[in-house]
């Protein structure tokens, strides 16, 4: 393999991981992870909101706090252009929520991206967000939610709280099978 192609897989591996830490940080409401994402001077625009990274941390954290019990930034196909230190990308996301009064929000549509090596550190200098769709259907139990100890191992939280914050990982869940 050659040494532009590498470069290419760990730019573009770089970026993912870039866009990746957008959407744990703003899952998990974890503002480091989040600002983490985008160059100080980025500019965002995303729905009603077109500001700087830290008003839409401030911005986003509230609305979800204020409106749901959890979010999932669910980041699927993705494509990049590399041009020396300056890199495009679009990413195909489902946004999931559920709500506070225990409907379901749906929506999907695309980051447009415009991304920066700065001081060797792929990050999000431009966002446009590209809303596509949107749907509420009825909400469902969560599956298992009531059985006993299914959090022994750690719960979903929009903090560091969250299980996948536990270092080390451990089971702390007796063997079950179902059925047996």
């Amino acid at each position: 393999m050659d040494e532009q192609r590498l470069q290419t897989l760990l730019d573009r591996q770089d970026i993912l991981d870039c866009l990746t830490r957008f959407s744990r940080g703003i899952d998990r409401l974890d503002r480091e992870i989040f600002l983490s994402a985008f160059h100080e001077d980025a500019a965002i625009a995303a729905g009603p909101f077109v500001g700087a990274p830290p008003a839409l941390c401030d911005w986003s954290f509230a609305m979800h706090e204020d409106m749901q019990i959890l979010t999932q930034h669910n980041l699927l196909n993705h494509t990049c252009e590399i041009d020396g230190d300056t890199a495009h990308s679009e990413t195909y996301y489902m946004f999931v929520a559920r709500n506070k009064d225990e409907t379901v929000w749906l929506a999907g549509g695309r980051y447009v991206d415009r991304l920066e090596r700065r001081d060797n550190q792929w990050k999000i200098a431009l966002r446009t967000n590209a809303i596509e769709w949107s749907v509420a259907p009825d909400a469902m139990p969560i599956p298992f939610d009531d059985l006993p100890g299914i959090d022994l191992n750690g719960k979903s939280e929009r903090s560091r709280a969250d299980i996948s914050y536990i270092r080390p990982l451990t089971n702390k869940r007796e063997p079950s099978i179902p059925g047996e």
